[in-house]
């Protein structure tokens, strides 16, 4: 009698021991393997918008030892890491900033909380480019030193940020929320007096100029710290073979190397800034362009890595420069959405090549063009963009489109410090995996077939089974 107690009591202590256990860490017992398995929550998109961003109610449990062999499987091995993440984001151009600063107050500090806190219905939002003076996405041209034609301020005394005024109060707002956010600078232009045009469009940086525009954007880092705004990153020059935009400059790689390694460098290493050089910053068909900066020593030593964009090219060619120079990061810095877009296909396209494709070739961050326009993708400047479709459209209502989507299913669940781990691509379902700073297991996926799918997650020794609608974009965390 004694005996049947004492079983009973020992019993009764591990079915509450496994009780609390599963409270604790997320993990449930099972009495038949004495095994732990996980419930694996899901968020989905549908092309067909039906699901936007969805978590689902029905949650897949991992399986001790148990692989279902007609399903394709979807291995992920967090033994085996790659790059570190910093973040995923938009660009918030000056257009961006105007429209969302002429919200009424509740509506702006809603959609504020919704960008960039990961707290309810917020998709946490962890990086932002930003202009350094106009992009083509303001609603006029300018620099921080604009001159009348025929004058120079070779000691930048006339510097000022008055016209990012709206930049920088949203900014402010956007860091209450996300003191951590990353923020990158990119340049449209140098002011026209340092130019070899003397135009806001095209031409090139003079080259008796090069000290001073290295000045130029040492002073923007600085004048940007003393509003209580950190630069995490610049880039010299967005989109540097590309005289078309308004504003725009030319900028060839043997003259990035030269004003780097002479001007640059030296400036920020004068200013003991902290802020990283990413070279390049434009398409993936010229991955030339950032290896023959990084084969100079000179030019080397400043350069933290390169960027790129995908208007051209392949997005395997990350993987080229980063197999060139394995120490030197990689990021991916712009893509655009043309409007009016087209849902289906925009989802498929960016996720497959940017979320998956980027971060699968070694890319730290995935930044969509665009934080907001209004219904005419407005405000842009004259030989501006005028088909970018902004991840929100800000009119009487604000609307949420593709771009918000593609982003959301990765910066909600993969923070800043997330590592990119192993996983296997099988059959229709492309993907990525990451391993969180909290220990949490993150699967985007994609069904690039026409039918649904189910499929294994398998991780260690368990399995989960899944399923997902053709087209459908998934984010898997357990």
């Amino acid at each position: 009698m004694l005996h049947l107690f004492t079983n009973q009591t020992i019993m009764l202590k591990k079915i509450i021991l496994s009780a609390l256990l599963s409270v604790v860490t997320g993990i449930v017992y099972t009495n038949a393997q004495n095994a732990p398995v996980t419930k694996v929550a899901s968020w989905v998109t549908h092309p067909d918008r039906s699901a936007l961003l969805e978590k689902q109610t029905t949650m897949p449990v991992f399986v001790f030892g148990k692989v279902n062999d007609a399903y394709p499987t979807i291995t992920v091995n967090d033994n085996e890491k790659y790059q570190q993440i910093d973040g995923f984001g938009f660009t918030l151009t000056g257009g961006s900033a105007t429209l969302i600063n002429a919200l009424k107050a509740t509506e702006k500090k809603k959609l504020l909380n919704e960008l960039f806190s990961t707290k309810g219905k917020g998709i946490g939002v962890s990086y932002l480019r930003i202009s350094i003076g106009a992009s083509d996405l303001n609603a006029e041209v300018f620099t921080y030193d604009d001159l009348p034609a025929g004058e120079t301020d070779p000691k930048l005394g006339r510097f000022s940020l008055a016209k990012d005024a709206e930049v920088i109060t949203l900014l402010k707002e956007i860091l209450a929320i996300n003191p951590r956010i990353k923020i990158l600078g990119s340049p449209w232009t140098a002011p026209s007096w340092m130019k070899t045009n003397g135009s806001s469009k095209g031409g090139k940086l003079k080259p008796d100029c090069y000290n001073v525009y290295g000045q130029y954007l040492t002073k923007y880092i600085l004048a940007m710290k003393a509003r209580g705004i950190r630069i995490d990153a610049i880039t010299p020059q967005n989109e540097p073979l590309n005289p078309k935009n308004n504003p725009s400059m030319v900028m060839e790689a043997a003259e990035q190397a030269a004003f780097i390694k002479s001007s640059l460098g030296p400036a920020f290493h004068s200013a003991s800034l902290k802020t990283k050089i990413i070279t390049y910053d434009h398409n993936a068909d010229r991955p030339d362009y950032p290896i023959d900066i990084l084969k100079d020593p000179e030019a080397r030593k400043y350069v933290d890595g390169s960027a790129f964009h995908m208007y051209g090219g392949k997005i395997e060619a990350l993987t080229e420069v980063h197999n060139a120079f394995p120490d030197k990061n990689l990021y991916f810095t712009e893509q655009w959405v043309g409007a009016p877009g087209n849902f289906a296909e925009n989802l498929n396209w960016h996720v497959n090549t940017l979320i998956i494709g980027a971060t699968r070739n070694w890319a730290r961050n995935v930044l969509e063009w665009n934080l907001a326009a209004d219904e005419n993708n407005l405000p842009h400047t004259p030989g501006g963009c005028t088909e970018c479709l902004g991840a929100i459209t800000i009119e009487h209502a604000i609307t949420r489109n593709v771009a918000y989507y593609i982003i959301g299913h990765a910066s909600k669940f993969v923070p800043a410090g997330s590592v990119r781990i192993a996983s296997n691509i099988s059959g229709d379902l492309a993907n990525v995996a990451f391993l969180t700073p909290k220990g949490k297991k993150v699967l985007i996926a994609i069904n690039n077939g026409k039918t649904k799918a189910s499929f294994n997650i398998r991780y260690k020794k368990a399995a989960a089974i899944c399923s997902h609608d053709g087209g459908a974009v998934g984010t898997f965390v357990w």
